[in-house]
């Protein structure tokens, strides 16, 4: 999967977690960006990230994300290395 059909993905996941048509996803974007993404609803998404994907995160990996471009290398990487 390339990545503008894993940002398709997020960008519909994002918007089903958070009841937000608008949300827009950039690699930039940050959880101060998206009305809603609180730490909370953080988890659910990650939830859902992991079954829609099928793969899943160490915490570890979390905690140094940085913005969703760096999760979408991460998940890039995950399907990368599930596909081996």
């Amino acid at each position: 999967m390339d990545e503008p059909a894993i940002y398709a993905k997020l960008t519909e996941i994002f918007r089903a977690m958070l009841e937000g048509e608008t949300v827009a996803l950039t690699p930039e974007t940050t959880a101060d960006d998206v009305p809603g993404w609180d730490s909370m609803n953080h988890i659910f998404i990650v939830v859902e990230i992991e079954r829609q994907f099928g793969i899943k995160f160490q915490t570890a990996e979390m905690e140094e994300l940085r913005n969703v471009g760096e999760l979408v290398q991460l998940i890039g990487s995950k399907l990368s290395d599930k596909a081996a």
